[in-house]
């Protein structure tokens, strides 16, 4: 939470090492439907089956899995640049060759050295965007969601246009693209320093010894397996023209893209993580075997591809915020040990999708495909009370680090001589003026100053990243108090860290000013836009719903508002 002076900062006006990557991530989300609407005409033009052109997944898919295992051991030795860099490369040479080849066994060849750099991208990206942000996190990742939803609609789209015109147009259009963020990655992207010690390359792996961490694995697989079965096969019995087919992705990138990032965390907060995910389970479960059973009338498949983007969407998002929060072991171990299940149960189906079409008919994969769905509820349900644990901060879990939101004081706490007034602060540039302006309200009141700095983990889509170090969060807050102490202004000091779910860390906030007996809890305007800010699910909104005492937005310009439940919904269009 930050005020601001006017406007809020746009989230666009960033250095151009963030717009390197960004530009870089739209290119790499593209992948993700870029193939699908060129699968038939592959199999036709190099007089293969539907079961070999799925090696084009799988082999990319596999090795995607067991590259990431050691991309966190490469990354911590020569830094997230370099491995950025790295990532790149591979993926313009390998494209470039997958399109120059004439066989389907050399595509799918490429295919898999493309995998080996879609894992040092997909694990340092994020990273590096939010690293370069020069305006704070909060625009960065606004940038990073904006370059996600608009790779998923579009790529489907381009390969649709590229592959009308030849099959080897995709693989071409990726190259040149990927060549021009390489170019602009090399120039633009600071050299970025290597972590204070290196991560063992077989930290994954024994990572998975946590229950937790397995049982969101397992699940994870499962889910990938039923997604990549669709995404491999549902192309076929939609008889269409790569044009038309990247029409048809397109409306379900878009569904993907739009759930992920605006439905997930709504959901989230008024139900809760797991169960949302039953129900997306579930959900999934039904259109897969709607595919199924409706494999034969092309009208069908692509009703029900284009519906599974919003289930897709939601549960990319939670999924990752589960793992994060059951998590017992440092950030990018977890992503490592996570991406490599998940993407182990992408790979392999469709090549057993393949042998099963083969063997018996197109719609037997889906019914796997539904099943695997299935089969992840109660894998899900098994960790129930983990992840339950660690959204409510129960001390069950077995988690090593704060997954739930905690706060952690910071210096000595303010003199009690009556009930402090709380202010919620993030790492934007506007966050000093938030607090003086909370320091005269509480000058005025007679009134403690409590500051607490909002410190979270970014997750979007299957990604996650923190947003600062820990220790620069400390450090935000020693340099507020040592500022009102020069003052005489006495104050107090935390810092809420939180992942993923701004609900979560909303309602930690008001429960907090119910124990201390705060009268108030101030915020500040936040630089997303009040859509974001005041909209469901965001951290505002469930302070506003769950605090005790009064809220209000400060504005140093502005009288202060008082926010209520009612109020949220003007705030939002202003």
């Amino acid at each position: 939470m930050s005020a601001s002076h006017g406007k809020p900062a746009s989230p666009f006006k960033q250095p151009k090492a963030v717009w390197a990557v960004a530009f870089a991530c739209v290119i790499s989300f593209m992948g993700i439907g870029l193939v699908d609407p060129i699968l038939p005409a592959l199999a036709e033009s190099l007089d293969a089956s539907p079961s070999q052109v799925s090696l084009l997944f799988s082999s990319y898919l596999i090795v995607t899995a067991v590259a990431m295992l050691f991309v966190g051991w490469v990354s911590s030795r020569i830094g997230a640049k370099r491995t950025l860099v790295t990532g790149l490369a591979v993926i313009v040479v390998f494209a470039a060759l997958a399109g120059a080849t004439d066989s389907i066994n050399g595509i799918v060849g490429f295919r898999a050295g493309w995998g080996l750099g879609n894992a040092l991208f997909i694990a340092t990206s994020l990273a590096v965007i939010v690293a370069s942000a020069s305006g704070g996190f909060g625009g960065a990742i606004i940038l990073y969601e904006t370059a996600l939803g608009l790779g998923i609609a579009v790529g489907p789209l381009l390969g649709g246009e590229l592959g009308a015109i030849s099959w080897r147009g995709p693989f071409f259009g990726v190259a040149v693209l990927m060549a021009i963020a390489l170019t602009a990655t090399l120039a633009f992207v600071p050299r970025s320093p290597k972590p204070p010690r290196p991560t063992s390359p077989v930290a994954p792996l024994k990572a998975l010894r946590h229950r937790g961490l397995l049982t969101m694995g397992i699940m994870a697989l499962l889910y990938n397996w039923g997604f990549f079965t669709m995404l491999g096969y549902a192309p076929y019995p939609m008889q269409l023209g790569a044009h038309e087919l990247g029409l048809v992705f397109t409306g379900w990138g878009l569904l993907v893209a739009a759930f992920s990032v605006f439905f997930a965390p709504r959901l989230q907060a008024r139900f809760g993580t797991a169960p949302v995910l039953y129900a997306n389970l579930l959900g999934l479960a039904v259109v897969m075997s709607v595919i199924a059973a409706g494999v034969t009338t092309p009208k069908v498949v692509i009703v029900a591809v284009i519906v599974s983007g919003a289930f897709i969407g939601i549960n990319n998002t939670l999924t990752t915020q589960a793992v994060m929060l059951v998590s017992p072991v440092e950030r990018p171990v977890a992503s490592s040990a996570y991406g490599f299940l998940r993407f182990i149960g992408g790979g392999l189906a469709p090549y057993v999708a393949g042998k099963l079409a083969d063997a018996t008919d197109l719609g037997v994969p889906f019914y796997v495909a539904a099943a695997a769905f299935l089969v992840a509820i109660p894998v899900l349900a098994s960790g129930h009370r983990l992840v339950r644990a660690a959204e409510q901060d129960t001390g069950e879990g077995e988690s090593v680090q704060p997954a739930a939101p905690v706060l952690t004081r910071v210096g000595p706490a303010a003199a009690a001589d009556g009930p402090p007034l709380v202010v919620a602060v993030g790492s934007h540039g506007d966050a000093a003026a938030v607090v003086d302006a909370a320091a005269g309200l509480a000058r005025d009141a007679g009134s403690p100053l409590e500051i607490v700095h909002v410190h979270q983990t970014a997750v979007v889509d299957e990604q996650a990243a923190d947003t600062e170090s820990e220790a620069r969060a400390r450090a935000a807050v020693t340099a507020h108090l040592d500022r009102l102490s020069a003052r005489g202004i006495p104050a107090g000091g935390q810092v809420l860290s939180s992942v993923g779910d701004h609900a979560a860390a909303g309602r930690v906030l008001a429960r907090y000013a119910e124990e201390v007996g705060a009268t108030t809890v101030a915020v500040g305007r936040s630089p997303h836009g009040s859509l974001v800010q005041f909209g469901e699910g965001s951290l505002t909104s469930a302070l506003t719903h769950t605090a005790p005492c009064t809220v209000i937005l400060l504005d140093p310009d502005t009288p202060p508002r008082p926010l209520t439940p009612s109020t949220l919904t003007t705030l939002r269009t202003e």
